[in-house]
């Protein structure tokens, strides 16, 4: 009876030995593996190489489109430019030449008459500035020819200011004989080159 106990208790032990070792087996085998990506450290990124560390072109992500500047303003200013310098070059135009007899500063009635033609458009163009030219022709020397234009640049400016022109709004200056208006050495040459011409200057 007592060996029969015993073996019992062999058995029993033996059995219980043999049940937990099949646990542990089972315990170890249940156990998930650690999956490499898990254990093992993110790789470093690898360095960018100059043409990956670029960022992609815009036209790329979005498309640009080019605008050009408004040019409205530009645009009206340089109409109103043009707009004056119209109104200068017409009156340029309508303004009149005054002509001298030879070696002489005197106004003829032909040219006080081209004068006041004159002075009604430089009122009509209040802001218009003028510069009178003297010139004479190719006779006498060049000292007296500068003198003399000069007389007759300051004869017609005396007369548009009597006729209501501004003072400061004429200013004179004399050539002599250095702008001939025609270069030819005869008659009819050097009465188109005794002269008054009226130059817009503002």
């Amino acid at each position: 009876m007592r060996k029969m106990i015993l073996g019992s208790l062999v058995v029993l032990t033996f059995g219980a030995l043999l049940s937990a070792g099949c646990a542990k087996k089972n315990v170890v085998k249940t156990e998930e593996p650690i999956s490499a990506a898990q254990s093992a450290p993110a790789p470093a990124p690898a360095p960018a190489t100059p043409q990956q560390a670029r960022p992609e072109a815009p036209a790329a992500q979005q498309p640009i489109t080019e605008t050009t500047p408004s040019r409205e303003q530009p645009v009206a200013q340089e109409t109103a430019k043009d707009a004056g310098k119209g109104a200068a070059q017409e009156v340029q135009l309508e303004l009149q030449k005054v002509y001298f007899n030879f070696d002489s500063s005197d106004l003829s009635e032909e040219a006080r008459g081209s004068l006041s033609k004159n002075a009604e458009y430089l009122n009509r163009q209040a802001g218009t500035k003028v510069r009178i030219e003297g010139n004479c022709d190719e006779r006498g020397s060049d000292d007296y020819n500068m003198a003399l234009g000069e007389r007759r640049a300051k004869s017609a400016k005396d007369y548009l200011v009597n006729l209501g022109i501004a003072s400061d709004r004429l200013s004179t200056i004399s050539y002599g004989e250095e702008k001939p208006a025609d270069p030819s050495h005869d008659e009819s040459a050097w009465a188109k080159n005794r002269r008054d011409e009226f130059v817009i200057v503002k």
